[in-house]
């Protein structure tokens, strides 16, 4: 076995579409994903799964119905099962998430960005 770290810039490097994110790890049935965002996704909720959103790089708003979260380089925050959100990159971001290997990105929302569960790509 090879034991190597995961180098999140390189990983970035790797590919330039917004709200498409990419495998890099799992660990437990949890999926590590990057992505990169820009402008706003869709108000959507995962009812099962929490999500966790860690900034690598940029600033994020997420927005719920009740109020709203910006996080900057170096924060993050878990989106609560069941809580209806907006992600909305204020400027380009980099993004980690971790997730449930079940989790769609836009979660009960089907529309042209998302990507199916078998359509993930690993990089």
């Amino acid at each position: 076995m090879k034991y190597e770290p995961i180098d999140l810039s390189k990983k970035f490097e790797l590919f330039d579409e917004y709200w498409t994110p990419k495998l890099i790890a799992e660990s437990n049935n949890q999926l590590v994903k990057l992505a990169k965002l820009k402008g706003e996704l869709v108000w959507h909720t995962h009812e099962k799964e929490d999500e966790l959103f860690f900034i690598v790089k940029g600033k994020l708003k997420l927005k719920f119905r009740d109020g709203e979260v910006v996080l900057k380089t170096g924060e993050l925050f878990v989106v609560p099962a069941g809580k209806e959100h907006l992600p909305i990159a204020l400027e380009e971001s980099w993004v980690m998430l971790i997730e449930p290997a079940s989790t769609l990105h836009t979660g009960d929302i089907n529309e042209q960005r998302t990507v199916g569960i078998d359509e993930q790509e690993w990089i």
